[in-house]
C-alpha cells in the first residue's frame, strides 16, 4: 500500500489555487508594447484568472508558447506601454527601480481574479530585513565585489517589468548560447542568496511566486507526461511578435524535454524547497511558505519523493543525468547528491508545513524516510580506511537477514587509488551505492551537502573536511572545488560516458573545477568552525576568476586551465563568490542556512517485528558501524 494513500486529494491532484492578494502571481502574465517610441510598461485592461481543476487547456498554435499549452483561456493580461524596457526581457538590465502597486480586487466567484496590472505588490515585494546589513556593506567594497555584483546584477532577467532570475550566462561573446540564457533553478540558488543576504528579496520572492506557477501539468516529451509536481530545470521569458509593432512575453519552462538526453531534473524541486525554506529564514518572511498554494507545491514535490516503488531502499532511484552532473557519467541509480539534497528538502519541509488534518500522514512519512535515510547513508556509503578494510575481508553470496555484505559487493571493486588516498583520520560518503556495485569516487556537492544537513554524523562531518584538508591539492587545487575525484580515464571514460567529447578526463563534469561549489565549501566550513579552510578557497578564487573572467568551470588535474568549452561570466560562480564572502563576513546568518544533528531521528525506526516473531529490520546488527 502507498505510504501516501492516505493523503488529502489535493496533494495527489493539481490544485486549484485561488489567487488572493497575497498569491496573485500568475505566470502567465501576457503583455503588449510599440517599439521605442513609448517603451514603459502599465498594465491597464482587466483579465480573469480560472484555475477550476475541470477546465480544459488551451493550446497555442507557436511553438515558443510551451508554457501557454497549461494554460486557461482566461489566463491573459495585456499591458499597453507606459515606461522604458528594453523588447526582449532576457536582454540583462538593472532591476530595483521602485514600482507603485496597483490595487487588485477579487471577483465574486472565489476561484477567479481580477488583476488591474502587473504591477501587484505581491510580484513587486520590498527590502527585506536585513538590507541595512546590505546598504552599509556596499560602502567598503573591495573592486572585484563591485564587479561581481555589476555582473550579477547585469544577469537579471525580468518579466512584466519585475526581476525573477538571473541567467545561467551572460557571455556578451557567446553567439551561440543553446541554454545559458535561460534561468535554471539550481544555478540561482547562489544569485537568490546574495540578494537575500545584502537585503534584497524581491527577486527571490518574484522567483519562488513564478516558478511555483511552472510545476508539471504539461505534456513534455512525446506523448508522455512525468509526475505532477516535478519542477523545470529552466525557463526563458520570450517575446514574441503580434502585428502591428506589438509584442508580448511569455515564459516557456523547459521539464527536460529539450535537454540533452531528455533528462527530468530531479533536483529542481528539491532546490526549489531549500530555497524557499532560506527565503523565510534570511528575510523574516514566512508568508510565502505559508500560503496554501506554497503548502500544495511542497505536497507535490514531497509525493514524487516519498511515493512506493520498487526499489528496496530509502535512497530516491534516478536516472543517469538528473541533477547538476546532467550528462551520462555513472551516476544512475541512487547517487549520494540527490539523496543529500532529498534530505535537506525534507528536513525543509519538515520545519515549513502546517501539520493539519492529512497533513500529519505526510509528516509521518517525511520522519520515517528522514529515520530510514539518515541510516542508510551513514552505514552504507561512508568510508574510511577502517572501513575499506572490512569491505577487502567481505564474504560475498551471503543470504541472511543478518549479512554483514548486504549489497553483495566484490572486494574486487576497490580501485587502486583508493589506499593510498584515503588519510589516516578522513573519511567521505562514496557517490553512489546498487546492488554489487559502490561507486568510490568522491562528489564534492553530495559530501558538502550531507555535511551541512547533518545527513552525516558529526564524527564523519569532521572527517570529510580532514579529507579535503588533507588532499586539498587533489581536490581544490588551483581553483575550489572539484565536482569529483578523479576523473574517468581511458577505457573506463569511453565505456561509462560514452565517449562524451565534453566530459573527457579532468574536464567539465569529469574531474573539472568548479568556482559555484565554492559558497557550499565555505556554508560547510562555517558549520564546523573551520572558517580558516574556507578563507584560503575564496583567497584563491579571487586571485584567479576576476582575470579569467568568471569562467563556468577549470580544467587539468589542478584547475590551472580554463574549461575548454567554458562559458564566461557564468552567473553561478560569480554568485557563489559573492555569497562566499558575505557569509564569511556574517557567519550568524549563514548558520541560518544549515542543521544541527536531530536526536529525534536516531531513535526512530519504523521497523518492527512481525506477526510471525520474524525480525524484518536488521538495524541493530548494522548500528555497531555507525560513527555516533
Amino acid at each position: 500500500m502507498n505510504n501516501l494513500s492516505s493523503l488529502c486529494n489535493s496533494t495527489m491532484k493539481l490544485p486549484s489555487r485561488v489567487l488572493t492578494l497575497r498569491n496573485a502571481s500568475v505566470v502567465e502574465f501576457r503583455h503588449s508594447y510599440n517599439t521605442p517610441c513609448d517603451q514603459k510598461l502599465t498594465c491597464k485592461s482587466k483579465a480573469s484568472f480560472s484555475f477550476n481543476q475541470n477546465s480544459q487547456f488551451h493550446a497555442y498554435p507557436s511553438p515558443f508558447l510551451a508554457f501557454q499549452g497549461v494554460i486557461y483561456n482566461s489566463q491573459k493580461l495585456n499591458c499597453l506601454p507606459s515606461s522604458s524596457f528594453g523588447l526582449h526581457s532576457t536582454v540583462s538590465r538593472p532591476y530595483g527601480v521602485p514600482v507603485e502597486a496597483s490595487p487588485v480586487e477579487t471577483d465574486k466567484n472565489p476561484e477567479r481574479l481580477c488583476v488591474e496590472n502587473c504591477n501587484d505588490e505581491n510580484i513587486v515585494g520590498g527590502e527585506v530585513p536585513g538590507a541595512e546589513y546590505g546598504n552599509s556593506r556596499a560602502s567598503h567594497e573591495s573592486e572585484i565585489d563591485k564587479e561581481a555584483w555589476s555582473l550579477l546584477r547585469d544577469a537579471v532577467v525580468t518579466y512584466c517589468g519585475f526581476p525573477i532570475g538571473t541567467v545561467a550566462s551572460n557571455d556578451p561573446g557567446d553567439k551561440h548560447p543553446l541554454n545559458y540564457d535561460q534561468v535554471f533553478i539550481r544555478d540561482f540558488v547562489p544569485s537568490a542568496l546574495a540578494f537575500l543576504l545584502r537585503g534584497e528579496g524581491e527577486i527571490v520572492k518574484n522567483f519562488l511566486l513564478h516558478t511555483l506557477q511552472l510545476q508539471s501539468t504539461e505534456k513534455t516529451v512525446d506523448c508522455y507526461s512525468p509526475g505532477q509536481g516535478l519542477m523545470p530545470v529552466s525557463f526563458k521569458v520570450r517575446t514574441v511578435p503580434l502585428g502591428d509593432n506589438k509584442f508580448e512575453e511569455v515564459i516557456d519552462p523547459d521539464f527536460g524535454g529539450s535537454a540533452i538526453g531528455r533528462v527530468a531534473p530531479v533536483d529542481s524541486g528539491l532546490w526549489w524547497i531549500i530555497l524557499l525554506r532560506a527565503y523565510g529564514k534570511i528575510s523574516g518572511d514566512y508568508t510565502l511558505q505559508e500560503r496554501e498554494d506554497f503548502q500544495a507545491g511542497i505536497k507535490m514535490i514531497l509525493n514524487l519523493c516519498l511515493a512506493d516503488g520498487f526499489d528496496m531502499f530509502p535512497s530516491l532511484l534516478v536516472t543517469d543525468g538528473s541533477c547538476m552532473i546532467d550528462r551520462k557519467m555513472g551516476v544512475h541509480g541512487h547517487p549520494l547528491e540527490i539523496q543529500a539534497l532529498t534530505y535537506a528538502a525534507l528536513r525543509c519541509s519538515r520545519e515549513m508545513l502546517t501539520v493539519i488534518g492529512c497533513s500529519k500522514n505526510l509528516m509521518t512519512a517525511i520522519n520515517n524516510r528522514l529515520s530510514a535515510l539518515s541510516f542508510h547513508i551513514r552505514e552504507y556509503y561512508w568510508v574510511d580506511l577502517r572501513k575499506t578494510n572490512e569491505i577487502y575481508r567481505y564474504k560475498t553470496e551471503e543470504y541472511s537477514m543478518d549479512a554483514t555484505n548486504k549489497f553483495n559487493i566484490y572486494p574486487e571493486q576497490i580501485p587502486s587509488w583508493l589506499i593510498d588516498w584515503i588519510p589516516e583520520d578522513g573519511g567521505y560518503l562514496i557517490g553512489n551505492l546498487q546492488p554489487a556495485h559502490m561507486d568510490f569516487r568522491f562528489f564534492t556537492l553530495g559530501n558538502l551537502w550531507s555535511l551541512i544537513s547533518s545527513l552525516a554524523t558529526p564524527k564523519q562531518n569532521e572527517a570529510i573536511l580532514k579529507l579535503i584538508e588533507a588532499k586539498w591539492d587533489d581536490i581544490v587545487g588551483h581553483m575550489p572545488l572539484k565536482i569529483c575525484y578523479p576523473a574517468l580515464e581511458n577505457e573506463e571514460w569511453r565505456i561509462v560516458t560514452g565517449s562524451d567529447p565534453k566530459n573527457t578526463p579532468w574536464s567539465f563534469h569529469n574531474g573539472g573545477s568548479w568556482p559555484a561549489l565554492l559558497w557550499q565549501f565555505t556554508l560547510a566550513c562555517i558549520k564546523m568552525g573551520r572558517i580558516e579552510l574556507a578563507q584560503k578557497a575564496v583567497g584563491l578564487a579571487e586571485k584567479k576568476l576576476s582575470v579569467d573572467r568568471w569562467p563556468e568551470y577549470y580544467d587539468t588535474p589542478s584547475g590551472k586551465f580554463v574549461g575548454k568549452q567554458s562559458r564566461l561570466y557564468q552567473t553561478w560562480a560569480i554568485a557563489g563568490f559573492l555569497t562566499s564572502r558575505m557569509m564569511l563576513e556574517k557567519p550568524d546568518m549563514a548558520s541560518l542556512l544549515f542543521w544541527e544533528e536531530d536526536n529525534e531521528l536516531l531513535e526512530n525506526c519504523v521497523c518492527a517485528l512481525t506477526k510471525g516473531g520474524r525480525k524484518i529490520c536488521s538495524r541493530d546488527v548494522a548500528k555497531s558501524q555507525i560513527l555516533v
